[in-house]
C-alpha cells in the first residue's frame, strides 16, 4: 500500500539509527533526500540501495503536486532530512499536510532529534518546555525575543556555531545575564560538549573557546 515515512536519521552517531529504520529504507521505493549526497554516505554504510530524490526547502514547494501523485499511484516513498527527524526545523511538514490532504498514509519513526538530549542533560526544568528552533535572523528576531521574557517554561532554541556568541549576547540582554541556561554542540560525536551556567559564564567561555558543530541552546525560564 502506498505511504510517505517520515525516518529520523542519526545526528551524528551513525548507530543511532534503528533497526526499523534500516528496515523502511530498504522496503520503500523512493527515498526523499534534504541532501542526496549525504544520504548517500548513510545509505552507503547501511548497504541500502535504493533510488534518491532531492527534496529541500528550495524545490519543495515546486516538488510537491509530482511527489503527492506519485504515492498516490502507489509508490511507497521515505523523506530523510540531513540529520534528525523530518519537519523539525528541516523540511517535512509540507509533504505532511499534503499527504493529509490526499488521504495518504503518513508514518513517522521515532528516532534521533538533537534536542531531546540537550534538553535532559541541560539540568533545567523539561517536564514543560517551549521549541524555538531557529530564532529569525533578522526581521523579527528583536520582537519574537521580547514575546519570551515573560515564558515560564524551558525554551529550546537551535544555533549555527558563527552565531552563538552573538545569540548568548541577545538573550543576556533580554533575559539577563544571570538566567541559567545550557549549550549542546556536537551531540552523539566524539568531541560532544555541554557547557552549564548562567548566561555570563557561558559568554565567557564561549569567548575564550573554539565553537565548532552545531548548537543547541537551553534557557530556563522566567522564574
Amino acid at each position: 500500500m502506498s505511504k510517505l515515512y517520515l525516518v529520523p536519521t542519526p545526528i551524528g552517531n551513525l548507530e543511532d539509527i534503528t533497526l526499523r529504520a534500516i528496515r523502511i529504507l530498504k522496503e520503500v521505493d523512493v527515498i526523499l533526500a534534504e541532501d542526496t549526497r549525504k544520504t548517500g554516505i548513510l545509505l552507503k554504510n547501511f548497504e541500502i540501495e535504493k533510488p534518491t530524490l532531492a527534496h529541500h526547502k528550495f524545490n519543495e514547494h515546486k516538488a510537491l503536486p509530482a511527489i503527492v501523485e506519485r504515492i498516490k499511484n502507489g509508490e511507497t516513498m521515505a523523506l530523510v532530512s540531513d540529520a534528525g527527524t523530518p519537519g523539525i526545523s528541516d523540511p517535512g511538514f509540507l509533504i505532511s499536510r499534503a499527504c493529509i490532504e490526499n488521504d495518504i498514509e503518513i508514518e513517522c519513526l521515532p528516532g534521533a532529534t538533537a534536542f531531546i538530549p540537550a534538553l535532559v542533560n541541560s539540568g533545567l526544568p523539561n517536564d514543560r518546555f517551549s521549541f524555538e528552533g531557529f530564532l529569525p535572523q533578522k526581521k523579527g528576531r528583536q520582537k519574537r525575543l521580547g514575546e519570551l521574557v515573560e515564558e515560564h517554561k524551558t525554551m529550546v532554541f537551535y544555533e549555527s556555531p558563527y552565531r552563538l556568541l552573538k545569540t548568548l549576547n541577545q538573550f543576556a540582554e533580554v533575559f539577563g545575564e544571570d538566567r541559567r541556561a545550557s549549550v549542546s554542540r556536537e551531540l552523539t560525536k566524539i568531541h560532544e560538549e555541554n557547557k552549564r551556567g548562567t548566561l555570563k559564564e557561558l559568554i565567557d567561555y564561549f569567548n575564550t573557546s573554539t565553537i565548532k558543530g552545531e548548537i543547541v541552546i537551553i534557557i530556563e525560564g522566567n522564574r
